[in-house]
């Protein structure tokens, strides 16, 4: 059986999200919006098979194909041979990203030490309990109602949400941001970043996103938008502001968490990406947990005669990154 593999879209978000809600993995990467909006970048496709919701996308500069862990319910087993059977058909081993340890523990029962794990620390995310956020509780939290205060007691100003008559002040504030803080390091990867943020603002409806903003004299200063990843999280991926006002990040941050539904337990605000300053400012807020995931490479070699295809086993890890 070979899996029928289709481009994500936004056509797809009802039959996509009624897997990965009900669920229990918490991880941004299940986000329909992020699937979405980053399609451009990892040519993201899904399918249905046999109960289970399979994401395919590509790295490496397209070169290579990837997975991420299978969601439903079944036999897991047997969909993990068929994707198995799709990458070796592509030229490679079987690889499947962000496995956190949940995923870990379900592939185990499925197919026992038959993969290879390595932690990605600049991927973990951070998993924040969304009652901190709000309250910011604590001699722990004091540095964060201090810049809150300092702002207060500067600016008046208004929380609202993001309506599509907000959007064009929103663009207008991350071209302004991405302006001032782009350097020739990262000016890639800010313009795959603003790409994503342009792409989900001016479909922020038919994603399913939910943002707010903050307004001071008649303009936005900050912003900040996401969607559920499943049924007690929430992941928060974009979060943009003038940094020419003090506190403002912790302002949008708190308030942003305020004005989400109380039954979102959890908040995700995804990874660092090894970013020094980015991973201060994460840690600052003192996650309740880093959610490890990890690269599953499938260990044994296998060889189908359908595809003709032989590929290297454990002893030859180094060679498939």
């Amino acid at each position: 059986m070979k899996i029928d593999f289709k481009p994500i879209t936004l056509s797809d978000k009802e039959i996509i999200t009624s897997y990965t809600f009900p669920g229990d993995f918490r991880n941004c990467d299940f986000s329909f919006a992020n699937m979405c909006s980053w399609r451009f970048l990892y040519d993201s496709q899904f399918a249905v098979v046999e109960g289970f919701l399979v994401i395919r996308f590509f790295i490496e500069d397209k070169s290579r194909n990837a997975y991420m862990m299978p969601v439903g319910q079944g036999n897991l087993t047997r969909i993990i041979s068929l994707l198995e059977k799709d990458a070796l058909h592509q030229g490679h081993p079987l690889l499947l990203l962000g496995i956190t340890p949940d995923a870990k523990k379900e592939l185990e029962m499925a197919m026992p030490g038959e993969f290879h794990y390595i932690p990605e620390r600049d991927y973990f995310d951070y998993v924040y309990l969304r009652e901190d956020l709000v309250n910011l509780t604590g001699k722990r939290y004091q540095p964060k109602r201090n810049h809150i205060n300092k702002f207060k007691k500067l600016y008046s100003y208004a929380y609202m949400p993001i309506t599509p008559e907000l959007v064009p002040e929103c663009l207008e504030l991350e071209s302004k941001w991405y302006k001032a803080n782009r350097t020739e390091e990262d000016r890639e990867e800010l313009s795959y970043e603003r790409r994503s943020i342009t792409y989900a603002l001016k479909h922020f409806d038919e994603l399913g996103l939910t943002g707010g903003a903050i307004c001071q004299d008649h303009r936005i200063i900050a912003f900040s938008f996401g969607m559920p990843i499943n049924h007690n999280t929430f992941g928060v991926h974009i979060e943009k502001a003038d940094t020419g006002y003090d506190g403002i990040y912790a302002l949008i941050n708190q308030e942003f968490a305020a004005h989400l539904p109380e039954h979102y337990t959890y908040i995700n605000r995804e990874e660092d990406l090894g970013i020094p300053g980015l991973r201060k400012a994460k840690l600052s807020y003192h996650p309740h947990e880093l959610l490890e995931k990890s690269a599953a490479v499938k260990k044994a070699a296998v060889h189908y005669e359908a595809f003709g295809t032989q590929k290297a086993n454990q002893d030859s890890l180094a060679e498939m990154f």
